[in-house]
Formats: structure tokens, C-alpha cells, sequence
């Protein structure tokens, strides 16, 4: 070869070495996030799942990419949120603290590996195999909501020993709470003897009437679900309990935190970060179908001593003793 043609040969090749070393570089995964409530009821816990990407390696805007999608309250948003995120396709996509969502999700794809947060029994609803063996491409956390919910009526009890008429305010529309929750309360209130009076609720509108509908009935403490729209309103629903002097009992502690009396329900951080956890391990190639589904192990006891100063209420030291934490 010429010296001329030579050089001519190798500054092309020079030029075009950039080029191929971008077409070979990997392209930045991008996780679909979607999530019931809004970012501002989840600022903490999204924290938690963006230190279990980070303890994989995984930082977002530095080589992780997150469409976030946010259902306000509203699980008939989510087929759309998730549709959306699916036609983009993204690497991974996480579905948190909605079971509509995650039965959503999975009927979406077959392909996008999974990653749910929810708090039905997931065999028993259809979305897994079995805990051990997923089987499909989802695997997930499984939050125990409904199982733990005729805890929360024992401890109701213990609070307010001699009250025997419970109001049960749940969303008839939500299968979780309408079925499986309902169920436990149900045999939890028989066994303690309780009478549990249905208040359903499942638009905003719906709320103060509730509340309005309780009193003729009297009505003598309120169990409150935990399910996502009721949450969402938690701050009306803590007020009017407040208005109506009913002493009340919450499955999530942000109800606490706006002057509830009690609430006793999953620890949501551990939950949130091993959700990042396994959403780091599948971006690293792991397989959902090999990632056993994780049940929480912690559940957390809050106390208001103010509301319960304002409803008149002497707490049992036994209670006090195992609050997590206890607002003065």
C-alpha cells in the first residue's frame, strides 16, 4: 500500500472508532415505575427503593434511567400508566402497593420481567406459581395487608376492652380488601365477640356521608382498611373521625402522623428497599421466575397520646410498651 493511500486508510479508521465504540456501548437500562398513590405520600419510601438499587450499583441519571408513572389514588388509572410503559418497552417494570395494578401488569406482558409490591396472598390471586418458585416473569414483595388485619381489630380490643360495635370502613371496589381482608376481620370480630357494621366508601364524595351514617348506629370505635384510595385521603378520614369522637385504628402510620389515634400495619421502608433490591438483581440477569417472592417481616405499632388525651381515652400500658413509636 502507498504511503498516501496509507494514511488516507487509517484517518478514516480513526474517525470511525468513536462511532463504534458508541453503537457498542450497552444501552442505559430504564426501569417502568408505577405506583398507586402520589409522589408526595411516597417521598421516603421511594428513598428506600432507590438505596436498594444503589447497593447493586445502580444510580439513577447516572447509569439507570426511571419513567416514573402515578395513579393519585385511582386504580382505574392504572391499566393506562402501565400500557404506556409497556409499548416503550422499559428493562423492568415495578407495579408498587396496588394488587389491581400487579393482575394488570401481568396480563400486559409476558416478556417485561416484573417486579410487584402488593398485599394479597399472590398465590392465591393467580400472580405467582408459588412463593418459592414464581414461575412467569413476576416476583415481588408481599406486603401481608389483609393478614395482619385481625391483629389490628385484637388490638383495637385491647385499647377499648368493653366496646362490642365496630365500624369497618373499606372499599367495596378494591378485591383485596372487599374480599380477602374482609374475611379476616369478619372471623376476627366474631371471635372477640365484636359486631362489625360495613360502611362502604369508594369516591371522595362517599366520605363525610360515612362518617354521617355511623352515628345512628352507635357506633362505639372504627377499623379502618388499608386499602390505597383510603390511604390517599387519610387526612379527611382522620378529621372526621376527630369531628365524630370516634376513636379509630389505621393499617399505615401516616394517619398517626395527621393526629389518628393508632395505627398498626407493615414496616414500608424494608419493603420499598428490597423492591430495589430485586429490581437491581433482574437488571443484572436475573430471572424473576428464580427470585422467591419476599414476605415483611416487620410491622409497626403507632400511638397518638394527644388524640387519645382529646378522646378522653387511658391507653393500656401493655400497648404502650410495644408502640414503635409514640407521639406526644
Amino acid at each position: 500500500m502507498r504511503r498516501r493511500d496509507f494514511i488516507i486508510f487509517l484517518a478514516g479508521a480513526m474517525a470511525a472508532w468513536p462511532l463504534n465504540g458508541r453503537a457498542q456501548q450497552k444501552a442505559m437500562p430504564v426501569i417502568g415505575f408505577v405506583h398507586l398513590h402520589s409522589p408526595q405520600l411516597t417521598r421516603e419510601y421511594l428513598a428506600a427503593f432507590h438505596r436498594g438499587l444503589a447497593d447493586a450499583g445502580f444510580v439513577e441519571g447516572k447509569n439507570l434511567r426511571i419513567e416514573y408513572r402515578w395513579g393519585e389514588g385511582r386504580n382505574d388509572r392504572l391499566p393506562t400508566l402501565i400500557a404506556e410503559l409497556v409499548g416503550r418497552p422499559v428493562s423492568v417494570l415495578v407495579v408498587l402497593e396496588s394488587t389491581l395494578g400487579a393482575l394488570e401488569a401481568k396480563a400486559a406482558t409476558k416478556t417485561i420481567p416484573i417486579v410487584f409490591m402488593q398485599g394479597a396472598d399472590p398465590v392465591r390471586i393467580g400472580l405467582v406459581d408459588t412463593l418459592s418458585w414464581p414461575g412467569g416473569n413476576l416476583t415481588g414483595i408481599d406486603l401481608l395487608l389483609a393478614a395482619v388485619a385481625a391483629k389490628r381489630l385484637q388490638m383495637l380490643r385491647e385499647l377499648l376492652p368493653a366496646a362490642k360495635s365496630i365500624g369497618y370502613l373499606r372499599n367495596p371496589t378494591n378485591p383485596v380488601y372487599a374480599e380477602f381482608e374482609t374475611r379476616e376481620v369478619q372471623a376476627a370480630a366474631r371471635a372477640l365477640g365484636m359486631e362489625l357494621t360495613l360502611v362502604n366508601v369508594s369516591t371522595v364524595g362517599e366520605i363525610e356521608a360515612a362518617f354521617a351514617s355511623l352515628e345512628p348506629q352507635l357506633v362505639e370505635a372504627l377499623f379502618v382498611s388499608s386499602d390505597g384510595f383510603l390511604l390517599n385521603h387519610s387526612d379527611r378520614i382522620v378529621d372526621l373521625a376527630a369531628r365524630h369522637v370516634l376513636p379509630a385504628i389505621y393499617g399505615w402510620h401516616q394517619a398517626v402522623a395527621l393526629g389518628g389515634l393508632i395505627s398498626y400495619g407493615t414496616y414500608f421502608p424494608d419493603a420499598w428497599r428490597q423492591a430495589g433490591a430485586y429490581t437491581a438483581r433482574i437488571l443484572k440477569g436475573e430471572k424473576p421466575a428464580d427470585l422467591p417472592v419476599q414476605e415483611v417481616t416487620k410491622v409497626e405499632l403507632l400511638i397518638n397520646l394527644k388524640t387519645a388525651k382529646e378522646l378522653g381515652l387511658a391507653l393500656p400500658q401493655s400497648l404502650l410498651a410495644r408502640a414503635d413509636e409514640v407521639i406526644e
